[in-house]
């Protein structure tokens, strides 16, 4: 019975996202309604201690990410960066490769160490403009930033910083460039199968006569400045770069400036005890942060004149997504933290536990709870906890390299997570304002097309 609840827990969900209601309203519900179903006692605890706790701790932690991650998308579309950027795709690769160059694009910045919701707002507004001058159903840009930013620059690729490629490390006793050779061939089976797919895709809208969309109809089109005067495409280019490679420098300079924690005492009359931050879980973000606000100045530095035109509605509409975006996530966040506190979460675990291969038990385990919680690193990190001495007696009773483990686990984590209540999902989609109706069918398609990616590179694992 406590199986069944966490699955309808799970379906409803699902559902609900699907059919375009609030995530933010019904997380909680959906969560607490489980609780009651399982202890109705532990309904008040569990909301005031376990969901809100986690909810707030994500917004404490990523709000101002995803805060300066829309306001650096949105003065990349004020200041016409991203017409700038679209233009130098198409004579470089050709309109026919529009989905090519946004995967490049989203790849790159993902491989840099930008976080997934930043490439969203980042990238969004050049897809948009580059697929409405292609004649490309608007419709397809959900699948395309997710093949080029959730799939392999996220945890298949070796040395990726992305935390999902981290999280192994910790319990494996491996580093992020773990199995470069499973890594690889599963990107390359990744991107080749993705890239054909949502060819296929775009061959079948042209055939069919379907084109960007109606612009009365769509919402959350980006906006550009009045004057057709372009920037040169490596000028506009340089923020996003700029972002990728300060964030990278940083990531390697704070924990070396700071230690493995920082102090200090409030300047408030009465309080004596210091204020300490934990450096290793604080360094990425505030690399991020940083990074951002260097992306942010230096496109006023290249067209401050024409972003300031329309800075103030449009820094007031990108703080609304921001905020938007966070919350549904947040949710998401604490939605899985109550379902993954549930009797009937122990036994989707110890049911997965007892499947025999080693590397087939832990990818099937891993991307099953992911799937469950909604989130990759929070489904990775459930797991490994739980289970990462059995994944290690089991492989070494095998002979299985921990590298080959670190792999397996960590693009298992990526698969079935991008289910529809996924909060990566719905940022997606609301900063493109699409639902799910309209664009979910391909971030599925990719989706599958990732968890196929883990089984191939176990394949390949016992084949070489």
């Amino acid at each position: 019975m406590s199986f069944l609840i966490v699955l309808a827990a799970l379906c409803f969900l699902m559902w609900i996202a699907y059919r375009g209601h609030s995530v933010i309203l019904f997380a909680p519900l959906v969560a607490l309604g489980a609780v009651a179903l399982t202890d109705p006692s532990l309904v008040a605890p569990m909301f005031s201690g376990l969901f809100m706790d986690k909810m707030v701790g994500f917004l404490k932690n990523y709000f101002p990410v995803f805060l300066l991650g829309a306001v650096f998308g949105k003065v990349i579309e004020l200041s016409g960066f991203s017409r700038s950027i679209v233009a130098g795709s198409i004579r470089l690769l050709g309109e026919s490769r529009a989905i090519l160059s946004i995967v490049a694009v989203c790849a790159l910045l993902t491989y840099g160490g930008v976080s997934l919701f930043v490439v969203v707002f980042a990238v969004y507004p050049f897809a948009a403009e580059l697929f409405r001058q292609s004649g490309i159903p608007k419709r397809l840009i959900p699948g395309t930033i997710a093949l080029g930013a959730f799939t392999f620059t996220m945890d298949a690729l070796p040395g990726t910083p992305q935390i999902q490629n981290i999280i192994p490390t910790t319990f494996f006793g491996t580093d992020g460039w773990a199995a470069p050779v499973l890594g690889v061939a599963g990107s390359i089976f990744i991107l080749i199968v993705g890239l054909t797919y949502l060819e296929w895709r775009r061959r079948q809208a042209k055939n069919a006569g379907e084109g960007y969309g109606d612009p009365a109809t769509l919402v959350n089109e980006p906006d550009t400045a009045a004057d057709t005067t372009l920037s040169h495409p490596l000028i506009a280019l340089l923020p996003l770069i700029a972002v990728g490679v300060v964030n990278k420098l940083l990531t390697q300079w704070i924990p070396t400036h700071y230690g493995k924690e920082t102090s200090f005492i409030p300047a408030v009359m009465g309080q004596t005890a210091p204020v300490v931050q934990e450096t290793s879980k604080l360094a990425a973000i505030w690399a991020v942060e940083g990074a951002l606000i260097v992306g942010i100045l230096l496109v006023f530095a290249f067209a401050g004149k024409r972003v300031m035109t329309q800075f103030a509605s449009g820094s007031k509409a990108a703080i609304g997504g921001a905020l938007l975006a966070a919350m549904n996530t947040a949710s998401e966040y604490g939605f899985g933290a109550v379902i993954a506190a549930l009797p009937g979460f122990l036994v989707v675990a110890n049911a997965l536990n007892a499947i025999p291969n080693p590397l087939v038990n832990e990818a099937i385990t891993v991307t099953a709870l992911a799937g469950i919680t909604g989130s990759a690193s929070g489904g990775l990190s459930i797991a490994l906890a739980a289970m990462s001495e059995s994944f290690i007696a089991n492989a070494n009773a095998a002979g299985i390299p921990m590298d080959v483990l670190h792999r397996v686990a960590s693009m298992a984590s990526g698969g079935m997570d991008t289910l529809p209540h996924n909060g990566a999902v719905i940022t997606l989609l609301a900063v493109t304002g699409l639902t799910h109706r309209q664009a979910y069918k391909d971030v599925f398609a990719i989706t599958i097309i990732k968890t196929m990616a883990v089984f191939v590179v176990i394949a390949l694992y016992y084949l070489l």
